[in-house]
């Protein structure tokens, strides 16, 4: 069994109709289903957040979260959201928000 996981759930992501994990019977579908994700959640999600899939394990993807530096209301302008209780992990890019709390 192979499964994909979401490191952090913005509130654009609990939106969703998509789940935190997901699990395959291959591989290659997990692998597939993480890319085609976070794409989408690239293409079609806000924009404070940059999505990015990766292997974390031998039967584990993950849909890495980071804050977009390209981002106008980024949590470098200070404007992170205090009501979500969900708390952002170092990013693949070495940084999170000082709150730990980022929304979109």
């Amino acid at each position: 069994m192979y499964t994909v996981e979401i490191e952090h759930q913005c509130r654009c992501f609990k939106k969703s109709e998509y789940k935190s994990e997901k699990s395959f019977e291959s591989q290659k579908d997990a692998y597939n289903y993480s890319n085609i994700v976070a794409d989408f959640m690239n293409d079609e999600f806000c924009t404070e957040h940059l999505f990015s899939a990766q292997r974390v394990g031998e039967n584990e993807f993950m849909i890495r979260v980071a804050d977009n530096p390209n981002s106008a209301s980024s949590c470098s302008t200070g404007s992170c959201s205090s009501d979500e209780d969900t708390t952002v992990g170092t990013s693949m890019f070495g940084t999170s928000c000082s709150t730990g709390s980022c929304g979109c």
